[in-house]
């Protein structure tokens, strides 16, 4: 639950740092929190003289630079490429994944999208599969341990076989492709009302299945990563949210595909374990 204290005065970042072109200011709340046992709190962050040409993660970068100078404990957050391949920044953003534009992760959202004196609100992802590290950071080893049960494919040892030897239908190839854009950065399941991970755990499924090579496992990869996803997170619904946050937009379509696999899985497994006691 989040302890603000209205009374705390939001300490100024100013330095006197050149910008080009328009500038803005603007009030940012932020999530601190010290640790996974630490009771968290909302901060207030008067920050002048950001560009618009920035993105989020560099405005965030330069407050924590000023936070530093002024003898503050910086802002910790999750960041690696910055260039929307990682899935490694997550952020709430006004109560929104990744922020205000639609299929951008938060580290290609630019400054431009907000406006001067705005207040934005900066949380990390709310699940309880994804418990908090330290201030916006958060563990979401989970996803891995999904990836563990089934995100493999076994192939015999050999030299490599001709390249069109199995032909792939183009429309297959197109949606395995779009299926293997996810980046793992979690935003489904933080916009999710269920914080289900049913579309992630779709996408890294039908990347997969839907080609020759992960044919053979395609029934037993299902089971396992499905049930390995129920242990951690909620049910899906169908409300659709965690294609709207998708920086990738996936479709909630692969969804659909994984139900009727796992429900296949389910009769074919146990038609296979009764013919192996």
């Amino acid at each position: 639950m989040a302890v603000t204290d209205p009374e705390r005065q939001a300490p100024s970042l100013v330095t006197g740092e050149k910008h080009h072109g328009r500038t803005m200011h603007l009030t940012l709340r932020v999530w601190r929190q010290a640790g996974p046992d630490s009771e968290g709190r909302f901060a207030d962050y008067d920050v002048p003289g950001i560009s618009e040409d920035m993105s989020f993660l560099e405005m965030l970068d330069v407050v924590n630079e000023r936070l530093a100078s002024d003898g503050e404990e910086p802002i910790t957050f999750d960041h690696d490429c910055r260039e929307g391949i990682c899935g490694t920044c997550s952020l709430m953003i006004n109560g929104r994944a990744h922020g205000p534009e639609r299929g951008t992760a938060t580290c290609q959202l630019h400054m431009r999208k907000f406006g001067d004196g705005d207040t934005i609100v900066v949380e990390p992802w709310r699940a309880e599969g994804f418990p908090i590290i330290r201030d916006l950071m958060v563990d979401r080893s989970t996803l891995d341990r999904i990836v563990e049960a089934g995100g493999f494919i076994t192939v015999s040892p050999g030299s490599a076989p001709d390249a069109n030897l199995v032909p792939v239908p183009k429309v297959v190839a197109d949606a395995s492709m779009d299926a293997a854009a996810c980046i793992q950065c979690g935003a489904c399941v933080a916009a999710c009302p269920n914080s289900a991970a049913n579309l992630f755990t779709a996408a890294k499924v039908a990347h997969l299945n839907l080609l020759p090579q992960g044919e053979p496992q395609r029934y037993q990869r299902v089971e396992s990563m499905v049930d390995t996803m129920e242990q951690f997170f909620g049910s899906c619904t169908n409300h659709g949210e965690c294609e709207e946050a998708c920086p990738k937009e996936i479709s909630i379509d692969f969804i659909a595909t994984m139900n009727k696999d796992y429900l296949r899985a389910k009769i074919k497994n146990r038609r296979y374990l009764s013919r192996n006691p």
